[in-house]
């Protein structure tokens, strides 16, 4: 059995903390000896989460990170790209925007992982056009608990495989993948951005540029009030026919975690205000390299320092459209109300039910917003999953490390049909985490 060393562990809003013995497996035979090991087992990529999915604190966690070989690139009409899983999409699009290839889904981060971006069924900016990840996997080999490495494709295993695209590892250990890849003519997208005034003008901006764009994302300014609640900028795109000259990326570093003082209701409201007005009234629009647009924060490494040393925890839920507006003001006045105050809170639109069984996506609005933890954090964490439960959402499990058991149940009705999936797949319950555990998934 390979060496395992305890580590502490943490998603990407630092909260909550633990410590769990971690194996790092080079080799697939390395991954498949992993299963000797006592007690529960979870895959962890990037650590890209945001809460305590991908921490096992009962158990220990297997390290993908050092199966991330590139295995095999075919082109023409159908391009695939098959690679292990630990390699990050941002790797991969650096790869593949020069050779006229793009993933045709990624979220906000270049540095997920192709499992975890599979075990999250991830969505991006285009979720209308191109669905979420899991629906450009060809195949998946996954280790099972016992031992055995299975193909999965959504043909010949389709209740395995839509149980591991969204199953956030309960499955077994995503080994490699093959990727359905989009063409591009470019390494540019063409990029408007324009001011919106507030949220009734910002859902019809976004409903417009469903139709006419591929890309469509909104930063607002979650201390708006009154008139102004749910002010942004709203961003559109599409592919460019020309390129930008090719350049170092140019990246900045968080040193040190920020002291509280940095994330008080007035620094934060003073940030919001000179970045909504950055853009001018007329709107603004060029061209963008493509990974600038769709990962903005990679630029900034270690950004989630800015929360300080207590971390933070991310909220998102989707709403369906028809209680959209209502959902979203509440959503927005009930984290304007608490004393926390959200540098990011991300607004999108989302297309078809995902396919996955505990896929997130259904269609209507996504909020997504950062909660610096304090001591009333977790009250308006409840807050807020009352209200997305009031009008008929779901919150995304990626950044999770709040929801109950019970509201997990109501907003996801295929959890039964996970569970039947999960337990024939895993019979003795070796594949867990503390998010699981927490929402009673098994």
């Amino acid at each position: 059995m390979m060496r395992s060393k305890t580590i502490p562990l943490a998603g990407w809003g630092r909260f909550p903390t633990a410590k769990a013995p971690a194996f790092r497996p080079e080799r697939v035979s390395e991954a498949a000896a992993c299963l000797k090991a006592d007690g529960t087992l979870l895959a962890r990529g990037a650590g890209r989460s945001y809460g305590d999915q991908a921490i096992n604190s009962s158990g220990s966690v297997v390290l993908t990170g050092r199966l991330d070989r590139l295995l095999a690139l075919t082109t023409g009409d159908t391009p695939l790209l098959e690679v292990e899983a630990g390699v990050s999409l941002g790797t991969l699009q650096r790869l593949l925007i020069p050779r006229g290839f793009m993933l045709p889904v990624t979220p906000g981060t270049g540095f997920a992982t192709v499992g975890g971006a599979i075990a999250n069924d991830v969505h991006g900016k285009n979720h209308d056009a191109d669905g979420s990840f899991g629906q450009h996997v060809a195949w998946i080999d996954l280790l099972r608990a016992d031992g055995q490495v299975q193909r999965l494709t959504p043909d010949a295993t389709p209740t395995e495989f839509w149980a591991t695209v969204g199953g956030i590892g309960l499955t077994g250990i995503i080994l490699a993948a093959g990727l359905r890849l989009l063409p591009v003519p470019g390494n540019a997208v063409f990029l408007k951005e324009e001011r919106m005034p507030d949220l009734a003008a910002f859902l019809n901006g976004l409903r417009t540029a469903c139709s006419s764009a591929r890309f469509s994302v909104g930063w607002i300014d979650a201390l708006a009030s009154g008139d102004r609640i749910g002010r942004g900028i709203l961003e559109t795109a599409d592919l460019s026919l020309e390129s930008l000259p090719l350049r170092a990326d140019k990246t900045k570093r968080i040193p040190l975690n920020l002291p509280k003082a940095c994330l008080s209701r007035p620094a934060v409201s003073l940030f919001n205000w000179g970045y909504y007005h950055r853009i001018p009234r007329r709107g603004r629009s060029g061209l963008a390299p493509i990974p600038k647009f769709l990962y903005p924060l990679d630029a900034v490494h270690d950004w989630n320092r800015l929360y300080g040393k207590p971390g933070f925890s991310q909220f998102q839920a989707v709403i369906p459209d028809a209680a959209a507006e209502s959902g979203l003001r509440a959503l927005l006045s009930a984290a304007n109300k608490g004393a926390t105050a959200s540098f990011l809170a991300v607004l999108k639109t989302l297309g078809a039910e995902g396919q996955g069984l505990l896929s997130f996506p259904q269609p209507g609005f996504t909020l997504a917003l950062d909660l610096p933890r304090r001591a009333e954090t977790e009250a308006l964490l409840a807050r807020l999953e009352a209200i997305t439960l009031d009008h008929g959402g779901r919150i995304y499990l990626a950044k999770d490390s709040a929801l109950s058991a019970e509201g997990f149940a109501r907003m996801y009705p295929r959890l039964d049909a996970f569970r039947a999936a999960v337990t024939a797949l895993d019979p003795e319950g070796r594949f867990s985490s503390d998010q699981a555990r927490r929402l009673g998934i098994r």
